[in-house]
């Protein structure tokens, strides 16, 4: 059995997702030690679990230290199986994380399969539905993975209680070649509001236009109002580029203006494009796995490297050794390989 330290670089929730997924994939049991050590609440959290649990209904796999708080997990997986299957985060955990545990392996299993995933759909330290549905998907596609989501119900932290419904069909994939990004073509907003006046919505989208206006690119942003156990604002911001996507986005709170929601997430757009390599930051980390182990070379320019994603190579190595590689210094621009 393989043993993972929890603990290691970043020591976050990823090392446990990457782990678990491979584990699955591989058909190779996995014992992971000291989880999250170092966070202020160490051990399995509700969106841990339910990542755990979902993958370990789907690979019939034994399974011993699933409770919250613990940091110690033995994950020795079957085979996976495609079925319907429905999950419940139980808070507002972040449903984009229990989908970076369980997508990849559902698209090998043998025949398609439906879920359905209740917890946040927008909430912090996690990608928002609309960075999975309109940035990660498509990228995904292109590497041959065939699934599609659909959002159908709004869940905003601290209550969550959003719904995310979709189909994964039985997929092989392919290398990943993501090394030049073309000009901007344009970029796609949508405001959104739960709770508070339409207002708000409107703040953040003019704020935004604003701040953008000097990028000569092509903007337009949308603002709505939609339904939510809690009041929420998000504004996200999708950069279209030839040959790539990029998603940048900022979450409102109490006391928080709009028109700051709307500079963190310009910020974010402007360093981007100012920048070069063609993966946003956030991007890198999550396309590690899939180019691990789809067959063949592989290769991604990003904005930056982080510590999530040296982390997330680490893991993989444990199981793939020499598999991947990271040219580049943290915080800067780097080339990601696999082959």
């Amino acid at each position: 059995m393989l043993t993972i330290d929890g603990s290691y670089g970043e020591g976050g929730g990823q090392i446990l997702r990457t782990a678990l997924a491979l584990s699955a994939v591989l058909e190779r049991p996995v014992l992971i030690e000291k989880i999250r050590a170092r966070r202020r609440n160490p051990g399995l959290q509700a969106q841990h679990l339910a990542g755990a649990r979902a993958l370990a209904e789907i690979a019939a796999a034994e399974v011993e230290g699933v409770a919250v708080g613990s940091v110690s997990l033995r994950f020795a997986p079957a085979r996976i199986a495609a079925g319907e299957y429905r999950w419940d985060v139980g808070t507002a955990g972040a449903i984009s994380l229990v989908l970076q545990t369980i997508l990849i392996p559902l698209a090998l299993a043998p025949a398609a399969s439906r879920i359905s995933i209740t917890g946040g759909t927008h909430v912090p330290w996690s990608p928002p539905f609309p960075y999975i549905e309109q940035v990660l998907l498509p990228i995904l596609e292109g590497m041959g993975l065939r699934a599609s989501l659909t959002l159908k119900r709004w869940g905003f932290y601290p209550k969550g209680g959003g719904l995310v419904e979709g189909r994964v069909q039985p997929s092989s994939l392919h290398p990943l070649i993501l090394s030049r990004r073309g000009r901007p073509v344009e970029i796609v907003g949508l405001s959104a509001v739960a709770g508070v006046p339409m207002r708000v919505a409107e703040r953040q989208r003019d704020r935004a236009l604003s701040r953008l206006r000097p990028l000569e690119t092509p903007c337009r942003i949308e603002i709505c109002q939609v339904e939510a156990r809690n009041p929420g604002t998000i504004l996200f911001l999708l950069v279209e580029c030839e040959g790539v996507r990029a998603g940048f986005s900022s979450l409102g709170e109490r006391g928080k203006p709009a028109e700051r929601v709307a500079d963190e997430a310009c910020d974010r757009v402007i360093a981007y494009l100012e920048g070069v390599g063609v993966a946003d930051p956030y991007l890198a980390d999550q396309l590690l796995l899939p180019m691990a182990i789809a067959p063949g070379s592989s290769s991604l320019a990003t904005s930056a490297v982080t510590e999530h994603l040296l982390t997330n190579r680490w893991v993989i190595e444990q199981f793939l050794p020499g598999r991947v590689r990271i040219d580049g210094g943290l915080g800067e621009p780097g080339l990601v390989t696999a082959g």
